[in-house]
């Protein structure tokens, strides 16, 4: 809806899980480098754990699809409130096992054993990845504890994959599962984006989606956003998004403070505007950042403008300068306002 009036080539903060918009925090990175390493390596069984909204499902969908061997046996549950015939029902579905395997539980074993050792004798991925396993039944856990044991004599068969919330960690501690928690090869976890991660993820999203984010936001909406998220990827999308439509409804960019202020307002989320500029701290040089999905350099920054005209220097113009400075008339219809450009807020955040 508001992609043409923002230079976008899509909406960049979209609910869905695609891998495409992934910012790589560092615990964004060395989660999916356990991931990838754990599957490939046939680890057993993998935990991933975090807070709901910080990435885990988008980060196993970059998992999968780094996997690059078209013949590779990735079977995903997304759903774990089965019955036990169901869940046996759905892995000889997803390992295409015969009709028989569906039926009964040990013909399910035998075909599923002998599939799992002739692809490991070809050299071929195979992993199961269940996501929201918090809420796996207790049976269901001791049936996943019983595939991690299916094994040859130098390898396991069938990399495993927990992703869940914190609650994940609570179940594995209890005593019940003491064996299943003792098969734990690998095991990482998300947390939330501090101030400098939030501004990079919006970056990285709306580059992804064709534009630049210091064009979109200012340094006190990204503030704002921060605070009211919590550094929670999903909800910062959802104000961002909730924003950017905002702003074209009424024809005026940047988001500011006052937009952010709004959205937040309607999703009952608590925020505060930024008591002044002194709020944020400068630095000289604009920056480059590599975290992206793709592994694409993103190219650097155009040079910062100073709100209040106080920096200057080659490669740089005061914000008195007509060619940075918004006209009478735009400024006069509301359709653009003097703003502090969110790449000042990026600057800020040099590592």
């Amino acid at each position: 809806m508001y992609e043409a009036f923002f230079d976008l080539r899509e909406r960049p903060f979209e609910l869905t899980t695609n891998p495409d918009f992934l910012y790589m925090s560092s615990r964004h990175q060395e989660a999916l480098s356990n991931l990838q390493y754990g599957i490939s390596e046939r680890k057993g069984i993998i935990v991933l754990v975090g807070e709901a909204g910080t990435g885990k499902t988008t980060l196993l969908r970059a998992a999968l699809a780094s996997i690059k061997n078209p013949n590779a046996k990735l079977v995903y549950v997304s759903n774990p409130l089965l019955s036990r015939a169901e869940f046996f029902d759905l892995l000889a579905s997803g390992f295409e096992l015969s009709a028989d395997a569906s039926a009964s539980k040990s013909q399910f074993l035998l075909e599923l054993n002998r599939t799992l050792a002739e692809r490991h004798e070809a050299g071929l991925a195979t992993a199961l990845i269940i996501d929201e396993a918090q809420g796996l039944p207790h049976d269901l856990m001791e049936e996943v504890r019983l595939l991690a044991n299916m094994e040859s004599a130098t390898t396991k068969l069938l990399p495993l994959v927990l992703a869940g919330q914190s609650e994940l960690t609570t179940r594995l501690n209890h005593v019940s599962l003491r064996q299943l928690k003792q098969r734990i090869g690998l095991r990482c976890s998300l947390r939330s984006f501090d101030l400098r991660e939030t501004a990079l993820y919006i970056d990285t999203r709306v580059r992804v989606a064709g534009g630049n984010a210091w064009t979109l936001f200012t340094a006190e909406a990204v503030q704002l956003i921060y605070q009211a998220s919590r550094g929670l990827p999903r909800v910062i999308s959802v104000v961002c998004d909730n924003a950017l439509l905002g702003a074209f409804a009424i024809g005026r960019r940047p988001v500011d403070a006052e937009m952010v202020l709004q959205v937040c307002q309607d999703f009952d989320l608590e925020a505060r505007a930024p008591a002044s500029h002194g709020d944020l701290v400068r630095a000289p040089q604009p920056v480059t950042d590599t975290s992206y999905a793709g592994g694409r350099t993103l190219r650097p920054l155009p040079p910062a403008v100073d709100p209040l005209g106080t920096v200057s220097g080659p490669g740089r113009r005061s914000a008195g300068d007509p060619a940075t400075a918004p006209s009478e008339a735009a400024l006069a219809d509301g359709s653009v306002r003097p703003a502090r450009p969110f790449s000042i807020l990026r600057q800020s955040m040099v590592r």
